[in-house]
């Protein structure tokens, strides 16, 4: 058979020969045409291997590459995100600190106008009450000029029709008597007519301040609708981000005012009424003392829950949380370069610093509301049991110690004694921090 398709091959594919010579020797190798064939069969499958596999090796690579920029692009995106949220927490920290000082110069002015109002009220009553005497004793002189008007007709009657002597009264002395009246009628016309102007000045000052008055009230709703605009803008971010984190505001709010108070306790109401009860402006600024409590105790319990990132270098994420591997991954992993700066994520109390099983060197923190969280892996530690740590302190530095496929940071956080996911806090936090 094999003969046979030889020698059909032969026509065009001639047989060769392969001659190898010696010193002493001839020899020579014959090719017949199956042979050329599978030879050439067998060169075509290399170059063909050969070619596949230099492809799918540029092909990875090239590929290898563009995943290396778009992870070198998402870093700096990421970058840039942070930046862009620090600076709108300074802007917000500034509009707060803005709002506040505000709130105390709206707080002097109307306390100044309200001193200015009660002494405006102070002068009207005086003006009321001078009226009434001026009226009463306008009456008064007006009954005593009927009086003399009457007596000195009774005079006139009696000069005119009756004897001076049966009477024992002189005409000297009727004069007289119509002197003293007539002066006393004047004398009282003088003091009605200046009373009239003062009542006429008092009533045209009544209106002035009168006008005064709706333009403080006027500029008090301006001073007001800022201020509360102002405490709106700066709790509502705080509000969503605990309430984001799983969180309750209002245990939050009561917790830290129960143990913190001397760092910002509840303010005191304040009231602008002389009555006792409390108006609407008394109201509306007491509205705005219980927002700027909520901010200050909500600014004192951002420190003490781990809303912060443990790295500040540059890194990037390899394992996040969920099961991985048939086991259950109870943190995040940050991989950054070997030695990076590790910071606690909020304050609290060292409660553990050494080496543990599996996650190698370890730094354990216990926070506020019950919240603790774990710091793995690490190359070496800078804190020790029982200290005081506050937000934002280097604690260790990044290293690959314990049960680790390479150099990382295995963060945890935990609430009562449950792990949860720690970007919960870091995600509820971006759009305030």
């Amino acid at each position: 058979m094999i003969r046979y398709l030889n020698h059909l091959l032969e026509r065009r594919i001639p047989e060769k020969r392969v001659f190898l010579r010696s010193d002493n020797d001839t020899r020579y190798v014959r090719l017949t045409p199956l042979t050329q064939l599978a030879i050439g069969f067998g060169t075509s499958v290399t170059l063909v291997w050969m070619t596949v596999a230099t492809s799918i090796i540029l092909m990875d690579a090239i590929g290898s590459g563009n995943l290396r920029d778009q992870a070198n692009r998402d870093l700096v995106l990421f970058e840039n995100r942070l930046s862009q949220l620090a600076d709108e927490r300074d802007t917000r920290a500034t509009e707060a600190a803005a709002a506040q000082a505000r709130f105390n110069t709206a707080l002097a002015q109307v306390s100044v106008m309200q001193s200015q109002l009660l002494s405006s009220e102070e002068r009207v009553r005086e003006l009321e009450t001078g009226i009434d005497v001026t009226q009463a004793n306008l009456r008064d002189a007006l009954k005593v000029r009927d009086h003399a008007i009457e007596a000195q007709d009774s005079l006139s009657a009696q000069i005119n029709g009756t004897d001076i002597g049966t009477t024992g009264v002189t005409a000297q002395d009727m004069e007289a008597t119509v002197d003293v009246l007539a002066s006393a009628l004047a004398s009282t016309a003088a003091e009605r007519d200046a009373m009239v102007v003062d009542a006429h000045q008092a009533v045209t000052q009544a209106k002035t301040l009168q006008v005064e008055l709706k333009m403080l009230e006027e500029k008090n709703e301006r001073i007001f609708s800022q201020l509360e605009d102002a405490m709106t803008l700066s709790v509502a971010p705080l509000d969503k981000m605990f309430r984001n984190a799983g969180l309750s505001t209002d245990s939050l709010i009561k917790s830290v005012r129960s143990a913190y108070s001397g760092q910002g306790g509840p303010l005191m109401p304040i009231t602008f009424s002389t009555s006792g009860h409390l108006d609407h402006d008394s109201q509306r600024a007491n509205g705005i003392l219980d927002k700027m409590d909520r901010l200050n105790l909500y600014r004192i319990a951002a420190q003490k829950a781990p809303f912060a990132l443990p790295i500040k270098d540059s890194f990037r994420y390899t394992s996040g949380f969920g099961p991985r591997w048939g086991r259950m991954h109870e943190g995040t992993d940050f991989a950054a370069a070997y030695g990076t700066p590790i910071y606690s994520t909020a304050d609290g109390v060292v409660t553990y610093a050494g080496w543990q099983s599996g996650y190698g060197r370890i730094v354990k923190i216990q926070h506020e509301f019950g919240i603790e969280t774990r710091y793995a892996h690490q190359s070496k530690l800078l804190v020790k049991v029982g200290q005081r740590v506050s937000r934002g302190q280097q604690i260790g530095a990044m290293g690959n110690s314990g049960r680790s496929t390479g150099t990382h940071l295995h963060y945890e956080v935990r609430v009562g004694g449950t792990a949860v996911n720690p970007m919960t806090y870091i995600k509820a936090a971006n759009d305030v921090f």
